[in-house]
């Protein structure tokens, strides 16, 4: 649904930014998830708890307090030390202290995980060396697909001279292969091994980011264009649910939903990490980005990273697949 969910989006975003005021795209989306909030509080029925009667104490132990403080400190800081590095310059002292500062912080926070909390809140027992492969994979094609998804836009406002309705008309494919990249990924679920099911992605992934590089800023939308948002949904929902699956089961049946939402972690902090790397890049390139040439080079410079991150991901899941087969002995088809 993911795909269905941006197109909708781009939309709405596209009817404020054209005829309203922009900022109302996000409003909208608050007050939309203030009324699913709502929405959720009266008709998700409770789930059992081992918290009633808990001291304050001991429910801040079970939560995990103090290790969330230190992980989420840390990621915190170092993205935003990454993704403001492209507007202000790595010469600002703050931009590579406050980087140090993040990376000390998950230092602390990896250490307090694994010696002193009692309930962390990475399930670091689950953590071997398939599900490794699986989250660098993640990593590595959420971080190009942010790339690809950022700049996309980019090229069709600043260059191809769209307006916000027509790039969100152009946007609408998506909508229907990703309802066949989820079916798709159902029924290879059962089929084939999750190391497959990632590698497809990741080849998505990279193509998506390869034909946007290449395609001439004149080209007709009907050209490399329509193919690009053709590909890259297949990468979207082929990817998630595939790692979805693996974490799942290397963990037990309490741990599920912190192993989902561990995915779902990496994908968005790759999303945005991989922004601010592709921001560096751009700025390096594109000569101060003063004229469409000088545009279009920076553009292409942080695609380039992106077909690069999708290429090493698709060279960590061919390793995953390969070491998979040398285990187990297994042909392809797991079913």
């Amino acid at each position: 649904m993911a795909p269905n969910g941006a197109v909708l989006g781009a939309v709405f975003a596209a009817l404020f930014a054209q005829l309203a005021w922009w900022p109302w795209a996000f409003w909208s989306m608050a007050i939309y998830c203030a009324f699913l909030t709502v929405l959720s509080i009266i008709y998700i029925p409770p789930t059992p708890s081992i918290a009633t009667g808990l001291s304050f104490m001991r429910l801040c132990s079970e939560l995990d307090i103090l290790g969330a403080f230190w992980g989420v400190t840390g990621l915190v800081l170092i993205n935003f030390a990454w993704n403001q590095a492209p507007v202000v310059g790595w010469q600002a002292d703050y931009v590579y202290v406050l980087l140090i500062i993040g990376i000390l912080f998950l230092v602390v926070f990896g250490v307090y995980e694994i010696r002193f909390a009692d309930k962390p809140l990475v399930p670091f027992d689950a953590l071997n060396l398939d599900v490794s492969f699986i989250l660098a994979c993640v990593a590595c094609g959420w971080a190009s697909f942010g790339i690809w998804v950022y700049y996309f836009w980019l090229l069709l406002k600043n260059l191809r001279d769209q307006t916000p309705l027509q790039a969100a008309a152009e946007f609408v494919p998506p909508a229907v292969t990703g309802f066949a990249a989820s079916f798709t990924a159902g029924i290879l679920m059962n089929k084939v091994q999750p190391g497959w099911i990632m590698l497809l992605a990741l080849i998505s992934f990279t193509l998506g980011n390869i034909f946007t590089a290449i395609a001439p800023v004149q080209q007709t939308y009907w050209g490399l264009t329509f193919v690009t948002l053709l590909v890259m949904p297949w990468g979207m929902d082929m990817s998630f649910p595939a790692a979805t699956v693996v974490l799942s089961n290397a963990v037990g049946r309490s741990r599920q939903g912190v192993a989902a939402s561990l995915v779902s972690t990496v994908v968005n902090y790759s999303i945005s990490l991989g922004l601010g790397f592709a921001g560096t890049v751009e700025g390096h390139v594109n000569h101060g980005g003063h004229t469409p040439h000088d545009l279009l080079i920076g553009y292409r410079g942080a695609l380039y990273l992106g077909i690069g991150l999708g290429g090493l991901g698709i060279v960590i899941s061919l390793v995953y697949i390969f070491k998979s087969r040398l285990r187990t002995g297994s042909t392809p088809s797991a079913g």
